[in-house]
């Protein structure tokens, strides 16, 4: 059941009313150009098992130092995160299951000055559900890795959830003894209407499109693309300028560079590893991200506890490794840029503590700034 926080909450009603109303009204009132030197809250998706009670709130201060505001939202491990088209809701996956295999929920809140008031819960028509990710339209896009399948639903205006309208199931399994079944691990909007599912289990990228009329998803042809035999797909970023799709592969370790031609056809241009040459112990991918002006590619390394720098090449997409930066942690998940991509934070979720780098815009390097703690941090948004 869906629960309000209001009142267990674990920081002061009043002071969390003062710091976000604050933020806002200063805001308002400075000039765009200085807009960037004000503090930048975000919210931080975990897991529940241990001493998380769900979704919490911070601040990342002008100076890349980290501030903690408090608990945001009671919910069951809400390990991925999104926001609406128009910034008003929060929506998170809840990655939960059950014997019949459907136990996944989606959950929405309201954001407002006092934080996140809960507003619906939906299946998320299967088990595991590790991600979502929505479009201008409302609509919603959940990943289901226990039951490998991708659910379609739709954000009202007034924040409520219908659906599931569809559920795309994969079918199909690779080398990796991961791979035994399909595990969708992401799902994304490339538009507002074609779809790229990425699925570790059968080692796949799966393209479909939504299709409004009849609120389908409808699979195109081709309909999926095979990556690197036992690679393990598991997210992907795509280029802002050119069609470069750079995909991470959890369990090789790599990123695979896939072109889209024109004709809405697909191919691996280039896998290159994500660890340094010699590097010999057990390491998983996370997650990957691109600046915003397209020069600059990141990618997180569990095990070996590092974020991987690429110069992306202006000429054909190509990746130039700058380095590898400490994370300053354990089991680096999710990290993201801030809005002004100053700075680079990253969820280590083993080691319980979220942490902030200074990123330079000519260069792509990461200077270590701050962490701070943070129960089984697994997703950051801002």
């Amino acid at each position: 059941m869906i629960q309000s926080t209001h009142s267990s909450m674990m920081w002061g009603k009043n002071n969390l009313i003062w710091l976000l109303t604050s933020f806002l009204t200063l805001s308002a009132c400075v000039p765009q150009n200085k807009k960037e030197k004000q503090p930048m809250p975000f919210y931080v998706g975990t897991y529940t098992d241990g001493e998380s009670e769900g979704i919490y709130s911070y601040v990342l201060n002008p100076d890349g130092t980290l501030s903690k505001v408090g608990l945001a939202a009671e919910s069951e491990n809400p390990s991925f995160l999104a926001k609406s088209g128009d910034g008003k809701y929060l929506l998170a996956v809840n990655e939960n299951s059950d014997e019949k295999g459907d136990g996944g929920t989606v959950s929405s809140f309201l954001i407002n000055p006092e934080g996140l008031r809960a507003i619906d819960i939906k299946s998320s028509g299967g088990d595991w559900p590790c991600f979502i990710a929505t479009n201008k339209s409302g609509y919603l896009l959940a990943a289901n890795y226990g039951s490998g399948n991708v659910a379609l639903l739709k954000l009202q205006t007034d924040g409520t959830l219908e659906g599931p309208l569809d559920v795309l199931q994969h079918i199909g399994m690779g080398i990796h003894a991961r791979q035994d079944a399909p595990h969708a691990h992401s799902a994304w909007f490339n538009n507002e209407d074609e779809i790229i599912s990425v699925d570790l289990g059968t080692n796949d990228l799966w393209f479909s499109k939504l299709e409004i009329s009849s609120n389908k998803i409808v699979p195109q042809s081709p309909n999926k693309l095979a990556m690197p035999s036992g690679s393990g797909p598991r997210h992907l970023t795509f280029h802002p300028k050119n069609p470069w799709i750079y995909v991470l592969n959890e369990l090789s370790s790599s990123i695979s560079m896939v072109k889209q031609e024109a004709t809405d056809q697909y191919e691996i241009i280039n896998t290159q590893s994500t660890l340094p040459e010699g590097f010999e112990g057990e390491n998983l991918c996370a997650d990957i991200h691109i600046s915003r002006d397209g020069n600059f590619l990141y990618a997180s390394n569990r095990g070996h506890n590092s974020i991987v720098i690429y110069e992306i090449n202006k000429s054909d997409g190509s990746l130039v490794l700058i380095g590898h930066e400490d994370v300053h942690g354990d089991w680096p998940r999710n990290f993201t840029l801030s809005p002004n991509g100053d700075f680079l934070l990253v969820a280590n979720e083993r080691s319980n503590n979220i942490v902030s780098f200074k990123r330079d815009h000519q260069t792509g390097k990461l200077t270590f700034i701050a962490e701070i703690e943070a129960p089984s941090p697994v997703c950051l948004l801002f």
